[in-house]
């Protein structure tokens, strides 16, 4: 039993160092495609090499929270492969690191990769996203109305609100105010040329221009100053500029309260909320999906196979998670089954590639070896 701690602390050396090597490099690769696809818009407004050496780096912790789970796939495959290719794995069994044990190895490995995924995809990616975004945007002069040449539209309550610009969260610059009555008839329109938030709610716009549709017909009044009190605060301006997929799981929560007590759809970010929570579970599961290939004997495939293979497979995962994302929100599927279904896919087969291996391939060997006595006879 003294055997098995030893043989844990070599595998979880190994797998680590191993996950961090496949990341590093991954993140190199993506950090040079983005790069070069950024500095076609060198020049664009303040949008120079430093602001854009800026968003890249930035943009780094959301790469690595989607491509975790192929680094893991990817590493731990690579290690156990060259363990059974060397025989090191065969001497470990022979030591008494059974199937089950070699599970439960990997699951303590798992449980720590699940963290620092979480932790990323919670609180560092986001936050680096924000900043990235807002880095590209204020070089180009624009928050929003760079993105949408329409500017943003926004619904709270009965109140539909029109943004031209904003270069900060908390200071815009030609707002438009429709609020309407129970009936759905518009009862007065306010055109501002800026609006700053004060906190809690409030914000104060200036440069004011009011028309109210009443009974006697419209009337107009023109303020220095005014104050307007809804539910638009620069978080969720802030969310609005970050993809719902490098959104925290709170912000994605508290941004579906709003949808849903605006009456606005929100399956897309139902689904992403999905995702955010089950997605760093997906290093467990292909850890899972790597164990087999220990139990494959070295002729039965190169080590530089073996990867090739690993790598495929984490291209798979990564676009059936998106493929589900999109046939869950064009199908209208329960979202949590959207965002569950690739990572349960993967564990079914990691699941049957060990019942092979351990029940049924013994059968298929002595088929095998029966076949050719009788062709040789």
């Amino acid at each position: 039993m003294t055997r098995i701690p030893t043989i844990e602390r070599y595998l979880s050396r190994q797998i680590y160092a191993a996950v961090a090597f496949v990341l590093f490099g991954f993140l190199a690769l993506f950090a040079f495609f983005d790069l070069i696809a950024e500095l076609r818009d060198l020049g664009l407004g303040d949008y120079q090499l430093r602001q854009i050496l800026t968003a890249v780096v930035l943009w780094m912790p959301g790469r690595a929270y989607d491509l975790m789970p192929i680094a893991v796939l990817i590493g731990a495959l690579y290690v156990l492969a060259q363990l059974s290719s060397s025989s090191e794995y065969t001497v470990m069994r022979a030591s008494g690191l059974s199937p089950a044990r070699a599970g439960w190895i990997l699951g303590k490995l798992g449980l720590v990769f699940v963290a620092v995924t979480f932790v990323i995809g919670e609180w560092i990616a986001p936050a680096s996203e924000q900043a990235a975004q807002q880095v590209r945007m204020r070089a180009i002069q624009s928050l929003i109305g760079g993105s949408l040449h329409s500017g943003l539209w926004l619904k709270d309550g009965r109140s539909f609100i029109h943004v031209r610009e904003a270069r900060e969260a908390d200071l815009l610059r030609g707002v438009r105010i429709y609020e309407f009555d129970a009936a759905s008839r518009l009862r007065q329109a306010t055109e501002a040329e800026r609006g700053e938030y004060r906190g809690a709610g409030d914000w104060r716009l200036t440069g004011v221009a009011q028309t109210l549709l009443g009974p006697g017909g419209p009337t107009v009044a023109r303020l220095e100053e005014a104050d307007w009190r809804s539910a638009l605060s620069p978080d969720l301006l802030n969310v609005l500029i970050v993809a719902p997929e490098r959104m925290s799981a709170l912000k994605l929560y508290r941004y579906l309260e709003h949808l849903t007590g605006n009456r606005q759809k929100s399956a897309r970010y139902e689904i992403a909320l999905w995702k955010k929570l089950l997605y760093p579970l997906s290093a467990m599961v292909m850890l899972a999906l790597a164990l087999p290939f220990a139990y494959m004997h070295a002729r039965s495939g190169m080590v530089g196979f073996k990867v090739f293979l690993g790598v495929t497979l984490g291209i798979v995962f990564h676009m059936l998670n998106s493929l589900f994302s999109h046939l869950g929100l064009l199908n209208q599927w329960p979202p949590a089954a959207a965002a569950a279904l690739p990572g349960l896919l993967f564990l079914a087969t990691a699941i049957l590639m060990m019942v092979w291996i351990e029940r049924l391939r013994p059968y298929w060997v002595r088929l095998r070896a029966y076949a050719a006595a009788v062709m040789v006879r």
